[in-house]
């Protein structure tokens, strides 16, 4: 029988190109995304479209009941769906920080808790949560963005384990910088912000998109996280972290880093930026 993949965010990059591989791979392929014209082409590829708002509780509920009622299972889940608040913590006003929860976390919470039932009727059965490098290492102007994939990390850890005995996996897979119109929105949010005026160096170093990974040097293409993904959902004993790109590979370390020598090093970035802001 073929294998269902629902995946959310599918209007462009990594949730496009994850349609792709899935269709390319055979599976039936439940592609989603708000706005469902941004997904036609998807649909004309042969997935079945959808709408899907990560952060309503009845769009979930609608959707997931769909494939069941269509397929009969749901042999992954994909959760893509995202966006990232830039920004000073101090600038970032409360509204804006419950935002990016909503769909970075309850979003991909309210997904698994609505397809887990299912996963363990059958015993089995595979939830990807993209999460980014930015979900193990935290830097200036992304403490928002950080939290909100920090807690996703912390919740597929504990998830893992607890699902692990009905046979489902729980992996996270981590990209570095992307080549896609991820950064658009980022701009958007960035200058929507009331700034305080108190951190105007760290704003020169976020004002150089590629300088956070908007398509700059190290950047990868989405269709490389995109067969990340599917490697995963084919695995039956997959690992429980993918990070993807050198960057990816090589920045986590950081982690190991003494926290003293990490703010010593992003002081000394700031320093350079404000002195050279956009890299002229």
């Amino acid at each position: 029988m073929t294998e269902t993949v629902l995946i959310t965010g599918c209007s462009s990059g990594i949730g496009r190109e994850t349609a792709h591989c899935f269709l390319e791979d055979g599976w039936e392929v439940y592609a989603t995304a708000r706005n469902p014209a941004d997904i036609e082409a998807l649909g004309e590829a042969g997935a079945n479209i959808a709408t899907l708002d990560v952060t309503d509780e009845d769009d979930v509920e609608r959707v997931v009941d769909r494939i069941i009622d269509e397929e009969g299972r749901i042999d992954c889940l994909v959760n893509n769906a995202g966006y990232a608040q830039l920004g000073p913590v101090e600038d970032v006003p409360v509204e804006r920080v419950k935002d990016q929860f909503e769909v970075n976390v309850f979003g991909p919470h309210r997904l698994a808790r609505e397809v887990l039932p299912h996963m363990r009727e059958r015993r089995t059965g595979t939830i990807v949560n993209v999460s980014s490098l930015a979900g193990r290492v935290a830097t200036p102007g992304m403490g928002i963005y950080n939290g909100s994939k920090f807690a996703m990390e912390g919740i597929s850890d504990a998830l893992r384990p607890e699902v692990d005995d009905y046979g489902i996996d729980v992996v996270l897979v981590e990209p570095g910088p992307v080549d896609t119109a991820f950064m658009d929105r980022v701009s958007d949010e960035i200058d929507g912000l009331e700034r305080s005026g108190a951190y105007e160096s760290l704003y020169d170093v976020l004002a150089d998109t590629e300088a956070i990974g908007g398509g700059g040097p190290g950047a990868i293409p989405p269709r490389r996280v995109a067969e990340t993904i599917l490697d995963a959902a084919n695995l039956t004993d997959p690992a429980a972290r993918y990070p993807v790109g050198q960057i990816a590979k090589v920045s986590v370390l950081a982690r190991f880093l003494p926290a003293k020598l990490q703010d010593k090093l992003y002081g000394l970035v700031f320093s350079l930026a404000s002195k050279n802001p956009l890299g002229d």
